[in-house]
């Protein structure tokens, strides 16, 4: 569920960006506006983004080979992380390098009804998106709040693309104000301040991405949820108890599971076997993306 539901948000991020940026360049060769500009430069990015989040859960599905024996499934973090840094590059720098020198030599606006015409349709647009991550992210967030989702997702995709749409809704609203303000008062360093704040917006949002891809692409363990029904699973019956424990995800669907347990003494090589093959079923059974389950049995020494 969660890889079909990142795919449908992507792809309506994807639409959505790709129509947005067409109209935004046409805006900004109509009225010269560095918010506007700003902002095209941020769907560009966004398209972009969204391709390599196809990409990547493309790539991810690559059998695994002699070289890489637990697969492939990580691409999704490198592309997710790679998405950021564009984000960052294309978004982030490129509009307060425009917002600055737009603030120091301010240029009149031309035809601004038409950069407000676009914005206002591109924010329509883009709440589509954005609501269409936001179904698909409820499927699979559970209870935890939209920070935590954020933070403790294993899956890539919804959250990158959670806050690119939420980025570039808030972008958009800071272009309308900029050209809106500059209309307003005949002043146009107003969109140029405009174009600083997107700037500002898309950079903490690339630095949040980042640090969270970053994570994941390290290897990140169960959730505490999950570490905590693993254990419960891998006790009781002829496991003593869990002697210690390693988990990692090597992709957003796959969970490596290693410990070594504490069997009753005096179990036969046939009970042992029927032992570990139980404890790997009832796991499998919880938690689902517990693929690899390696167990080492042993006795209770009280270490």
């Amino acid at each position: 569920m969660a890889a079909n539901g990142g795919t449908k948000a992507i792809l309506a991020a994807l639409f959505a960006n790709a129509g947005i940026a067409v109209a935004k360049f046409v805006g900004f060769l109509i009225t010269g506006s560095s918010s506007m500009l700003a902002e095209s430069v941020h769907s560009v990015a966004d398209t972009s983004n969204q391709g390599l989040l196809l990409l990547g859960q493309k790539t991810s599905l690559r059998k695994a080979t002699k070289q890489h024996p637990f697969g492939f499934g990580r691409d999704r973090y490198f592309y997710s992380f790679i998405v950021a840094l564009m984000l960052f590059t294309l978004g982030s720098a490129f509009a307060l390098y425009e917002g600055i020198h737009k603030v120091q030599h301010p240029e009149e606006l031309n035809s601004a009804i038409v950069a407000v015409v676009i914005l206002v349709l591109a924010i329509a647009l883009e709440t589509y998106s954005f609501r269409t991550a936001i179904v698909e992210s409820r499927k699979v967030k559970g209870d935890a709040t939209w920070w935590g989702f954020i933070r403790q997702s294993r899956t890539p995709e919804l959250p990158v693309v959670l806050l690119e749409d939420a980025g570039a809704l808030f972008g958009l609203v800071f272009a309308l104000m900029g050209v809106g303000l500059s209309v307003l008062t005949g002043e146009p360093i107003w969109d140029g301040i405009g174009t600083i704040m997107i700037g500002i917006l898309l950079g903490v949002i690339a630095i949040i991405l980042i640090i969270e891809m970053k994570s994941l692409l390290i290897g990140e363990g169960a959730t505490a949820r999950e570490h905590e029904i693993i254990v419960d699973e891998l006790t009781g019956g002829r496991v003593e108890r869990v002697i210690h424990i390693r988990t990692q995800y090597l992709g957003p669907d796959e969970l490596l599971v290693a410990a070594k347990l504490a069997l009753t003494p005096g179990l036969q090589t046939a009970e042992i076997a029927s032992t570990i093959d139980e404890v790997e079923g009832r796991v499998r059974a919880r938690v689902p993306a517990a693929r690899l389950i390696y167990l080492e049995p042993d006795l209770d020494r009280g270490l």
